[in-house]
């Protein structure tokens, strides 16, 4: 006879469960939901599925917002990746996931688990994970912590990645001191598969088997969905255990003996185990179809001795997937994982009665409904705008610098802009044979599909402008993720969001939130593209220096290339050719490099987009890519104008000169023409007989475009008045943008 178990807790007290992350409210609402005190193991269960980190409770409402529907969107947010439709039977999967936390107290290890993670969300709607991004906040890079962060997070990534043989192809990364404690590591993830063998997070069927195959369970990562949902503080060094263990090796396994049970259409239903563990996984992928699940502990592979039922349930251990199977197909999926040599354990069943059992052989030790198990009530949060604000408004405006050449130099050796090659040669990012365009070659990476489109993939953030202005910021932020896509050519087809942020219970913190919602949701809408997934990270924040991050939403993109659009690269290509600038620049200052690289200044006005002109430019940019007029191409951010054409003219090894004046402009001072950060901006180089349609088409359009200048054998070279403003050897731009990072480096011990 089985019997509930609901007296004192064993191996935790009630109060060591309840004290981190359960409010008092929530106490009173699980007492009230099941009418009797949860017993220790569903209390430890609660603990972590009502974690911020895993039950979106603080966000779930504003979420909502975000548009998320499209012609080609086949599955949207709530499951563990975006669908998109691409055609010919194939669907690209896509998620962005972090691992902020554990990679603050073991940079490699979080960094990997990261990858490892995110890859388990693309490979659960039966997908094979095709490529990876990485988009990274870290410190001043004078602090030897920043530099010991970056070296091991970088790491991490690019061990992982290579070892599973999924190419990291593009990402990118930015320095602040705003993130010395808290650094931020996001990891985005591509997959391919065809529509046909999609499979979904649901148990739809009562009667299939519940496997839990992969990695063996451990009590590495228990409360890691806890930790990563609380402040950082002093003591946090000490919590390496709810940091994963990651194993590579056990994961390549495990793509490929489930992508071949995939082919075989015996899998049902699948989820992976992140945070939360088996507790998220089982729970979700119940309350989903509106079923049950009964599982028995003592049939799962355990990797420590005496593991108790509350750590079972609650372990991360990576490289473990949940598998349901007809019992008609359980030999099938038994010969595949012997055949890959993957642990595998059955160890339960989909039920009819909407609840979770938890058995330890005959002994219930936790029941509930996986409704109630699954989702969190929600947190209702006050949100005030910020008194900082108000400050960074009225900045006054810096000196001019008496050497304008100097200050190009000192931005092409930001680490902000500076080249990311110390970075992404550490990567294969030509494992799998389908890059097409690398890393740092376009604003986008390419990839080779099955279908003959290619698939173009980026990703925009810019946590100093979101700090001055979170709206503008953030649509700056998406700005710049499609216009990177269209920059490549590609039509942007979908996105995901990851919205980092402090103390959500801070209503200054949570305000910023909310505009970044309102922004990315205007901006979607603006330009008709769907939000097909995402992620939220509040807590970046500690208590050492009483600082939150500032805020940091990240946009990762996906866009089709047609397969008779030319490749368009960023380095300029010939002499003799045109430059053309199209759109115009503004004295919108605030965030920029300019500003608080060379002149230590938090503040001013933020570049903003014009929503209704958005999806005008975009067409037309790719509709003269399409025609084949354009040589080489380079969206204008980070730096400005004269950013920009400095980083096509090194890679290219051309010289340019430009005539200032002609550039399109409602700016007031030279610096700001040279290093405004205005959106939605682009340096063209084409042939000298092609320059005019192409000035013609956008103005025709009521966008600013203009010749501005030309491709030359000698350096960079900017006129005003037919003087020379600027003007730097080509090798000297080169060595201060390419050198600056790796001089960094060298300097850790």
């Amino acid at each position: 006879m089985t019997r509930s178990v609901i007296e004192e807790p064993q191996s935790w007290t009630l109060v060591e469960v309840q004290k981190p992350n359960l409010t008092d409210e929530e106490i009173r609402y699980a007492v009230k939901k099941l009418q009797r005190e949860p017993n220790e193991v569903e209390w430890a269960m609660l603990e972590a599925q009502w974690s911020e980190h895993c039950s979106y409770k603080s966000s779930k409402p504003l979420l909502k917002r975000l548009p998320s529907k499209g012609p080609r969107v086949l599955v949207g947010p709530g499951f563990d990746a975006g669908v998109i439709y691409i055609g010919d039977g194939w669907v690209v999967t896509l998620h962005i996931e972090s691992h902020n936390h554990p990679s603050a107290i073991d940079p490699y290890g979080g960094a990997a688990t990261g990858v490892g993670g995110v890859v388990r969300d693309i490979l659960s709607l039966g997908t094979r994970p095709i490529a990876l991004l990485d988009p990274l906040r870290f410190g001043s890079m004078d602090s030897l912590h920043t530099r010991w962060l970056f070296d091991n997070v970088v790491r991490g990534i690019a061990d992982y990645g290579n070892c599973i043989g999924v190419p990291t192809v593009g990402g990118e990364v930015e320095f602040d001191t705003f993130f010395e404690r808290n650094c931020l590591v996001d990891v985005v993830c591509v997959g391919l598969g065809r529509k046909d063998k999609l499979v979904l997070g649901e148990a739809r069927d009562p009667g299939d088997l519940v496997y839990l195959v992969g990695g063996r369970t451990g009590r590495d990562g228990i409360r890691g969905a806890s930790f990563a949902s609380k402040t950082l503080a002093e003591k946090s060094d000490t919590e390496r255990s709810a940091v994963q263990v990651p194993d590579p090796f056990t994961k390549k396994l495990v793509i490929e003996a489930i992508l071949e049970a995939v082919d075989a259409k015996i899998i049902q239903g699948m989820k992976d185990l992140g945070g939360g563990g088996l507790t998220c996984g089982l729970s979700e992928i119940a309350a989903k179809a509106g079923t049950g699940i009964e599982i028995d502990l003592n049939r799962v592979q355990t990797r420590e001795p005496n593991m108790q039922p509350a750590e079972i349930m609650i372990s991360e251990s990576q490289e473990r997937m949940v598998l349901l199977v007809r019992e008609e197909n359980e030999r099938k999926l038994v010969n595949i994982l012997n055949k890959w040599e993957i642990g595998y354990a059955k160890i339960g069943h989909v039920t009819r009665d909407s609840l979770l059992i938890i058995r330890r052989g005959n002994e219930v030790v936790a029941k509930a409904p996986a409704k109630f198990v699954a989702e969190a009530p929600p947190v209702p949060r006050s949100a005030k705008r910020p008194e900082y604000l108000d400050a960074l408004a009225e900045v006054p405006e810096p000196a001019m610098p008496e050497d304008l050449a100097q200050t190009l130099i000192e931005l092409l050796s930001s680490p902000n802009i500076a080249s990311k090659e110390w970075i992404y040669r550490q990567y294969d990012h030509e494992v799998g044979i389908r890059t097409i365009v690398k890393p740092g070659q376009a604003d986008s990476a390419i990839l080779r599909l099955p279908n003959k489109r290619s698939l173009a993939l980026t990703t925009g953030g810019n946590s100093k402008q979101c700090y001055v202005d979170s709206y503008w910021g953030t649509v700056g932020v998406v700005s710049e993720a499609f216009c990177n896509l269209v920059a490549v050519g590609a039509e942007p087809v979908a996105a995901v969001d990851h919205l980092q942020f402090g103390n959500p219970g801070n209503p200054e913190v949570y305000w910023t939130f909310k505009e970044a919602i309102r922004a990315i949701a205007n901006y979607l809408n603006a330009v008709g593209v769907p939000c097909v997934g995402g992620k939220v990270s509040f807590y970046n924040e500690d208590s050492m220096n009483r600082r939150a991050i500032k805020p940091s939403p990240v946009i990762a993109a996906i866009g089709l290339v047609e397969s008779k659009t030319p490749k368009v690269l960023q380095a300029l290509s010939r002499e003799g050719d045109d430059l053309i600038v199209v759109g115009n620049t503004s004295d919108e200052m605030g965030g920029s490099e300019y500003y608080e690289h060379i002149h230590k200044l938090v503040g001013g006005r933020v570049p903003r987009v014009n929503l209704k002109k958005e999806k005008t430019l975009l067409r037309a940019l790719l509709r003269t890519l399409r025609r084949g007029d354009v040589e080489s191409l380079h969206d204008i951010s980070k730096g400005g104008l004269a950013v920009a054409l400095a980083e096509m003219s090194v890679q290219g090894h051309k010289g340019v000169t430009v005539d200032i004046d002609t550039v399109p402009n409602k700016t007031s001072r030279m610096d700001n023409l040279l290093f405004s950060e205005s959106r939605s901006r682009f340096f063209l180089e084409t042939k000298p007989k092609n320059s005019a349609s192409i000035v013609n088409s956008f103005k025709r359009l009521g966008i600013p475009s203009a010749k501005v200048g030309t491709v030359t054998d000698n350096g960079i070279e900017f006129l005003s008045k037919r003087q020379v403003i600027i003007t730097i050897p080509l090798d000297e731009a080169s060595r201060a943008w390419s050198e600056a990072i790796p001089r960094a480096m060298e300097a850790t011990p």
